[in-house]
């Protein structure tokens, strides 16, 4: 006889008689049954479970678990309960409530017990099972979703994080790390937990969701926990695993998109831009540069960041993508920060490189084109026409003068750009174009300027347009060959020993247009020569003669470099 033959035989004994006899056998009314029953209790089980005891004849109670508080526990099958009992518990499911009648000779018989049980009575029993287990039992995991990437799984050592909700076999809850609205954090298989938690979490990744089923034997075991979970209870852990490392963890970075070109890349030392979005193992969001609207910018490798990223933006190429993981003792510890990063949090950047430069870098200068003729060259004192784009490292344009109806204009020398600027302008020929970098301190410094973040490193793609050979600055004009000697009478045209402003500049343009002089440039023509004449008319009557008429020069050598 199997046993399926010998539970019909004994537990749905249906007994139906207007002048019932004596009970051959038990009789069960299986009077409540979970819709779930994954487990039937079977010969050599354990079992905890709730009962009231009535006699059969008069409904009198003559015992109850409920009234002593604390529910009973035994092994089914083995001769340690009445015969009745050990059959009637049999097939029986947590959360089953069943009437079970167990006549005399199944009972206590002809003798009774303990003058509580008198002799030749029938017994109902009313029971609530609340738990089975069998000591074969092992931890039982079942897997309740998986995220589609793991890229690690926990193993003994590690250090982890998890939420979990915790109830007995019968689902009555006993806590719950989601009311207390924080993880529980601990080392893996080193018997900071019970031992069916620390075999039920190996193996696990991060954003897994499991049941985790204890025996009692692999939990509490005869004496519970504290005043919810009671001696001999199997418990059910649904479990979230939020976060695992190895204090053996060292930071690591995957590239998830690296620039065509790479001419240089982070050290010690440098001043970086970057934009990051943090997040946990998880993937819960922390904070993000890109919601401020700004990059962060820092020195690497000075203790300025935590010391995982200082690792973290060492070998980094302008435009670079990054996920950095950052172990907690390389970020904020077992202490977090504020109400943002909890204690042992592993962290995760998600981080592009806008830009990076030393505070002792030159302004770099890449020709990209030069005209085949090249005798003139731009200087200081040149006035010159040039046609640019500006951008960041990252591509994005600032400023362009194809915004503006002609070329910009600047004089060298002048101030009136950029440091950085006027050191890429130097040395050009007209038609040539360079790639010019220009670091923030030769640019707009931290502060930045109007449309350019501060410490922003710049690019700028020049082409000279035009160059107009300058003058020393404070100098109006300037012989480019020997001066007419004696000055006076070149310059009195009509030989009348005096010299009006239109005969002075007659001459003076003169001089200009046969290349023996050159005048300021950028300046009006009129208005200049107005100047040089007014500054010789040292009477003010309209007219130079030649005891008024002095040259100015540069140097003590007056060399070429005289000024009228």
């Amino acid at each position: 006889m199997d046993l399926n033959q010998f539970l019909e035989l004994f537990l749905f004994v249906l007994v139906v008689n207007c002048n019932p006899g004596p009970l051959a056998d038990i009789v069960v009314d299986r009077y409540e049954i979970p819709k779930v029953c994954s487990r039937e209790v079977q010969t050599e089980d354990f079992i905890r479970y709730h009962f009231n005891g009535s006699f059969y004849e008069d409904g009198k109670k003559f015992d109850s678990s409920y009234d002593r508080g604390k529910a009973f526990v035994s092994q089914v099958g083995l001769g340690r309960l009445i015969t009745g009992m050990d059959r009637g518990l049999l097939g029986m499911c947590v959360n089953e409530r069943r009437r079970i009648t167990v006549p005399p000779h199944l009972g206590y018989g002809s003798v009774g017990t303990g003058g509580l049980i008198p002799p030749d009575a029938t017994l109902v029993y009313d029971v609530l099972l609340l738990d089975i287990w069998n000591a074969e039992d092992k931890v039982e995991i079942r897997t309740i979703s998986k995220p589609a990437i793991c890229r690690r799984t926990t193993v003994a050592s590690d250090f982890i994080r998890y939420h979990y909700n915790g109830t007995l076999l019968s689902g009555e809850a006993f806590d719950s790390s989601y009311s207390r609205n924080t993880t529980y954090d601990t080392y893996l298989g080193q018997g900071d937990l019970i031992k069916g938690m620390d075999e039920g979490l190996v193996g696990m990744c991060v954003g897994e969701r499991r049941i985790i089923i204890v025996p009692p034997f692999l939990a509490y075991g005869e004496t519970g926990h504290g005043t919810k979970i009671p001696p001999q209870a199997t418990l059910v852990f649904e479990v979230l695993l939020v976060d695992v490392f190895n204090p053996k963890d060292d930071v690591t970075a995957e590239v998830t998109k690296m620039p065509k070109n790479c001419s240089r890349r982070t050290v010690t030392g440098d001043y970086i831009r970057y934009h990051y979005n943090g997040t946990f193992q998880d993937g819960t969001f922390f904070d993000s540069s890109y919601q401020r609207n700004s990059t962060y910018n820092t020195y690497i490798g000075m203790g300025y960041v935590i010391h995982g990223m200082d690792k973290a933006l060492q070998g980094l190429c302008i435009g670079e993508k990054r996920r950095i993981t950052i172990p907690p003792h390389m970020a904020y510890g077992e202490k977090g920060a504020g109400n943002l990063i909890p204690g042992s949090a592993v962290l995760i950047f998600d981080i592009h490189v806008i830009d990076f430069h030393n505070p002792k870098d030159p302004v770099k200068i890449r020709v990209t084109h030069k005209p085949q003729e090249c005798n003139t060259t731009s200087e200081a004192d040149d006035l010159i026409h040039y046609r640019y784009n500006c951008s960041l490292m990252d591509g994005t344009l600032l400023y362009s003068s194809d915004q503006l109806d002609s070329p910009s204009v600047t004089t060298l020398g002048a101030s009136k750009v950029i440091m950085g600027l006027e050191e890429g302008l130097k040395g050009m020929c007209v038609g040539e174009r360079r790639e010019v970098v220009i670091p923030p301190h030769w640019a707009h410094g931290e502060d930045g300027a109007v449309g350019v973040p501060g410490s922003a490193v710049l690019l700028f793609e020049l082409e000279l347009v035009q160059l107009h050979k300058g003058v020393p600055e404070g100098f109006m004009f300037v012989w480019l060959g020997d001066i007419p000697d004696p000055l006076f009478n070149a310059l009195d045209l009509n030989g009348d020993k005096q010299v009006p402003l239109e005969e002075f500049s007659e001459f003076i343009r003169l001089q200009v247009k046969e290349g023996k002089g050159r005048l300021r440039p950028g300046v009006d023509t009129d208005s200049i020569i107005k100047d040089m004449f007014d500054n010789q008319d040292q009477n003010k009557d309209g007219k130079i003669v030649e005891d008024e008429l002095k040259i100015k020069n540069e140097d003590s050598e007056q060399v070429r470099r005289d000024e009228l």
